[in-house]
């Protein structure tokens, strides 16, 4: 048997013997003894078992803001963690020493969902984030977590690249308050070439959260310099976004540096970004950002009817807020969407590495 092990359904096995896992569409046939390409999945005693429940790479406190999600509580504080390995190939991941970790040693922290749910109270999170690497590889521990926090009103948060079947999909949803889906590109080329994936069960995900669900939206896409960053792509990308979702879902555009199996490409231009959020725009998105730059008119909400400036940001620091106690705008009284209270929370932009054993 395998180590810190549950059982799972999300499988079925084939007529050859070899067992199938069902959560997500890259439909891995399995042996007995061999994992997924997401390496926490596994074949044992001819059942799919999650390898990782209740491991972590580590727990932190952040700003929601850093998710990126700018409309669900501006100003809380979340805490943050993951766990190792991934079900996509993404040769840019900017988390690759967890997401293509192939090492139990870097799961060091152990936690039980009811430890997580009361550390996140005790640190006074308005939230819990399923993030580093992505949740639906460990989706039992995720559902789990969600369900201890709501028994301490606790929030629960997924940043998740969307690649996941519709049955398990439409379960773990059930339990998630805001997600932030990275949209890794307009196109099947990319998605393939670059990510080992595909685009249009992200697509689905996305529509299904919109339309089925009353979790909180909000997309990023990653601007790669020559891969994913024209014109075209941003324009249809972007069209499509406000004919399937509608104009009030917060888009981010992201600045690439660097990384892991893609160190030929240059950091993103700030103004590419900038570029993107007007093209962005002119398609009637309301909520348009730029993200790992400093740009602080791309880092403002700004009123959908009448343009005022609703909270101003400098990168995870809010600077000003200019909504009403019931998220209205103050000169034209249009609703800004997304999930706010009275006064932003007051967290700041600062990061704060926590070892859950000290933090009961």
């Amino acid at each position: 048997m395998l180590d810190n092990i549950v059982t799972t359904r999300y499988w079925h096995q084939l007529d050859d013997g070899r067992i199938q896992c069902d959560l997500c569409p890259r439909a891995c046939k399995l042996n007995n003894g061999q994992r997924g390409l997401c390496f926490v999945r596994a074949c044992d005693n001819d059942q799919i078992v999650l390898t990782t429940y209740g491991r972590s790479s580590g727990f932190c406190v952040d700003p929601i803001e850093k998710k990126p999600l700018n409309h669900f509580f501006p100003g809380t504080s979340v805490l943050s963690f993951g766990t190792a390995g991934c079900n996509l190939a993404c040769k840019f991941c900017q988390n690759w020493d967890i997401s293509k970790s192939r090492q139990m040693d870097t799961l060091a922290d152990a936690a039980s969902p009811e430890q997580l749910a009361i550390t996140a109270n005790k640190l006074q999170c308005r939230s819990i984030a399923f993030t580093y690497n992505d949740p639906v590889i460990f989706h039992e521990y995720a559902i789990d977590v969600a369900q201890a926090c709501k028994e301490q009103n606790i929030n629960s948060v997924a940043v998740s690249a969307g690649y996941v079947c519709a049955e398990p999909r439409a379960e773990f949803y059930q339990y998630i308050d805001a997600v932030n889906i990275d949209l890794k590109a307009f196109t099947e080329d990319f998605y393939y070439k670059i990510t080992g994936s595909h685009l249009e069960p992200v697509l689905e995900t996305l529509k299904y959260i919109k339309q089925e669900t009353d979790t909180w939206l909000e997309i990023t896409t990653l601007l790669i310099p020559g891969e994913n960053d024209s014109r075209d792509e941003i324009e249809s990308m972007t069209q499509w976004i406000m004919e399937q979702l509608g104009a009030n879902v917060p888009l981010h555009f992201s600045a690439f540096h660097p990384d892991w199996k893609m160190h030929d490409k240059p950091r993103t231009p700030l103004q590419t970004l900038k570029n993107a959020r007007s093209i962005a725009i002119m398609n009637g998105l309301n909520y348009v950002y730029t993200g790992n730059v400093h740009d602080e008119e791309g880092d403002t909400t700004f009123c959908d009817n009448c343009g005022e400036a609703l909270i101003v940001r400098d990168w995870y620091q809010i600077k000003n807020w200019n909504l009403t106690e019931d998220g209205r705008c103050p000169s034209c009284q249009s609703q800004c969407s997304g999930k706010f209270e009275q006064r932003p929370g007051n967290w700041g932009a600062k990061r704060q590495p926590v070892r859950l054993q000290n933090s009961l």
